[in-house]
């Protein structure tokens, strides 16, 4: 089984205020965010990994970037969120389970490698950090057998943050889509998960990394904080 993998990157990015796509933006060791991405994606999984790359705020940079992967081209960015980015993306991966990240998010190269056992497994999971709790993030809570019971930016008594790398399972898929087909265009895809799960009884583990590194750069402070890991 060929090993699906999605990087999200059609949105603007407006927060970092730079012109070119935010997962193009240069680290301190001179490569992009998306470079560090898929450096780690081949470390984990070598050359067979397939990726599909959404893209629509000046696709044509990231296109010219990264010419040897595939595309998905959201025609909606400016109007929609994740969710319906990533929807596009699972309808173009076929059956197989598929693993997908945030294209601002810079992160340990172990963190893969963490998520191995699941992958092979097909478990689907969502990455966390236990170590803090930011009201402006996307917390979680777990259901009495541990598994993923809450996700969103407003639960209360949240035990970590999602970090923006995750995984569907094979099984998992036609659920997930059907959910991320009934939110609201501005929802995260992290609705959709939750719909699945409250209304489908989906069951997603939580993949606890806290002790790795990982930055969703968002803001000036966010890359200064991810360039002192890499």
């Amino acid at each position: 089984m060929t090993l699906q993998i999605v990087i999200l990157a059609a949105g603007m990015g407006s927060r970092l205020g730079r012109s070119l796509p935010k997962p193009l933006t240069v680290l301190a060791d001179g490569r992009s965010i998306m470079q560090q991405q898929h450096d780690n994606i081949r470390a984990a999984f070598g050359r067979t990994a397939r990726i599909t790359t959404v893209v629509g705020y000046r696709a044509e940079t990231v296109v010219d970037a990264f010419p040897r992967v595939d595309y998905v081209y959201n025609d909606r960015y400016d109007q929609t969120n994740t969710s319906k980015s990533l929807l596009r993306a699972l309808s173009a991966t076929g059956r197989d389970g598929v693993l997908w990240m945030n294209g601002d998010v810079v992160f340990d190269p172990d963190v893969l490698g963490r998520a191995l056992e699941l992958i092979e497994g097909d478990r689907s999971f969502v990455t966390v950090n236990t170590a803090k709790v930011s009201d402006e993030e996307v917390k979680y809570t777990v259901d009495a057998e541990g598994f993923v019971a809450e996700l969103s930016k407003t639960v209360r008594g949240g035990l970590g943050e999602a970090v923006g790398i995750n995984y569907v399972a094979a099984r998992d898929k036609k659920t997930l889509q059907r959910h991320l087909q009934r939110v609201d265009d501005q929802d995260y895809f992290e609705r959709g998960i939750e719909l699945a799960i409250a209304r489908d009884g989906m069951r997603v583990e939580p993949l606890d990394i806290s002790d790795l590194y990982a930055v969703e750069v968002d803001f000036a402070e966010d890359l200064e904080r991810a360039n002192l890991f890499v």
